[in-house]
């Protein structure tokens, strides 16, 4: 198979993992990653606001801190979170970089 996802238990979502250049993909193939891919973009602003909520607990927790070991641990993990969210954010913008290039290649 030309294409398969797989589960990013970081970022909470599947990722697709090429085994084949877009190029080289039948037009009926890259409209079945399209598709399915645009399921999964689907989900990435739910996921989203699930980090950014455990960010802003995280943040109160962080202000009430007086441990500083404890409070560097907290802005760890909220740096982690803030890491998901970008990479989360660029796989959200994949889809328009995949449709531009099926468009090219009409």
């Amino acid at each position: 198979m030309a294409l398969q996802f797989r589960r990013s238990d970081r970022l909470g979502i599947e990722l697709p993992l090429f085994s084949q250049d877009w190029e080289e993909m039948s037009r009926e193939r890259q409209a079945r990653i399209l598709t399915k891919w645009e399921t999964i973009r689907g989900t990435i602003p739910d996921h989203v606001k699930r980090f950014e909520e455990r960010i802003k607990a995280l943040q109160e927790r962080l202000f009430n801190e007086d441990d500083f070991e404890a409070s560097c641990r907290v802005n760890g993990d909220i740096a982690d979170l803030a890491s998901r969210i970008n990479d989360l954010h660029i796989w959200f913008r994949t889809q328009q970089d995949l449709d531009e290039d099926a468009k090219r290649h009409s």
